[in-house]
């Protein structure tokens, strides 16, 4: 080890609070960068993913019950006019259990379709982690992500729900689909009157529009509520509206603690160097007199900023994770889930800031210790 490198190490235990400072200071601004950047990124393309890949139908189309065939036969003229491009009949039912931080009533959905076959035309069934396609089976029901995990089940585990007349149903996971908001259980005909305990009868249409538009789909769903048969439908045109408010908050916030913590780690940094070159300018000016160039001089302190910061930067990576978990499960409500995947972006930029902020915090100090008057601070009294 050299003298420069020996020097460096004793002085970083010599001045032990100061190295706790720096190295909680990085660790700090590093775990909030990270998280302001991981949330951006768990949270964009989440309205992108969920409406065009994931739930590629425009409306639910509810009837009522005890319909008659004429109004049958409206809602079949309607669905087969131009704007429709596809449809497809399930039996749709909200049924609710209780879960979630605070133990409230979650609403979700029950889609069954009447051909399991051409649910994939409407609904992606896939799980996010393995990327494998999900197929309804005779085994047990499809839930979202989100619902799983407010639920703690995973693959086999067994729940109760409770039917629209508060009847409870037992249901088995066979598998757990992808879905950013709203919660849901897939399954088919055969298990639906296995776990219901009752025979199977389609009540609603999963429609797709020519148009696709917002405005186009209020239109449609405005047609269709006026007819007598029809009880009522859903757009995700307000699902889609409620991400949108969810991302932009949340996007802003995040800006402000990017923002927050870049300044923390300057603040932190540029006075722990400040104070540790003050408190030892004799020192410094004594190893100039001896023939230290400049850089030399200036490496001889700053080198014990520029370990203490790679070790804060470590930190960081071993705290951020946590918090970043912890975050995107107790930040959304109970019926939105943010993408938990993370980006190397994440992890690159706050490298590449504490980096630049330590650079360039190097030069300044570089700057000032060539202006040193060496005798003055040599005759100066520690």
């Amino acid at each position: 080890m050299s003298f420069t490198h020996k020097v460096t190490a004793r002085n970083i235990f010599r001045y032990k609070k100061r190295m706790l400072m720096t190295i909680f200071g990085v660790c700090g601004s590093v775990t909030l960068i990270f998280v302001g950047f991981s949330v951006q990124n768990s949270i964009s393309g989440i309205k992108e993913r969920q409406f065009s890949d994931i739930m590629k139908y425009d409306l639910i189309v509810a009837q009522n019950d005890g319909i008659s065939d004429k109004q049958r036969d409206e809602i079949d003229e309607l669905l087969d006019s131009d704007f429709v491009e596809n449809q497809t009949s399930v039996h749709y039912e909200t049924v609710t259990k209780i879960a979630g931080k605070n133990g409230d009533k979650q609403e979700i959905k029950l889609i069954v379709p009447k051909d399991s076959d051409s649910l994939s035309d409407y609904i992606t069934l896939v799980n996010r982690s393995s990327g494998k396609q999900l197929e309804l089976s005779d085994d047990g029901c499809i839930v979202s992500e989100r619902l799983a995990k407010l639920l703690n089940v995973g693959m086999g585990d067994s729940f109760e729900i409770n039917g629209s007349e508060s009847e409870s149903h037992t249901v088995t996971v066979s598998g757990i689909t992808e879905m950013y908001t709203g919660h849901f259980i897939f399954m088919n005909s055969d298990y639906y009157q296995t776990a219901f305990s009752k025979k199977y009868v389609s009540n609603a249409e999963l429609v797709t529009l020519n148009d696709r538009s917002s405005e186009n789909a209020k239109n449609q769903a405005s047609r269709f509520m006026e007819l007598d048969g029809v009880k009522g439908v859903v757009q995700n045109t307000t699902l889609t509206n409620q991400i949108d408010t969810i991302v932009q908050s949340l996007n802003k916030i995040m800006q402000i603690l990017i923002i927050v913590a870049m300044l923390l780690a300057v603040v932190i940094l540029y006075n722990l160097t400040n104070i540790n070159v003050s408190e030892r300018i004799r020192e410094l000016s004594t190893i100039k007199v001896l023939g230290f160039y400049n850089n030399e001089v200036t490496m001889y302190i700053y080198r014990e900023t520029i370990l203490l910061t790679v070790i804060g930067i470590l930190t960081g990576f071993a705290l951020e994770d946590v918090l970043y978990q912890y975050i995107i499960y107790i930040v959304p409500p109970d019926e939105v889930m943010f993408n938990p995947a993370l980006g190397a972006k994440a992890f690159i930029i706050p490298v590449i800031v504490i980096s630049l902020i330590t650079f360039v915090l190097g030069v300044i100090i570089n700057r000032r210790l060539k202006k040193v008057d060496m005798l003055e601070a040599l005759k100066s009294v520690e």
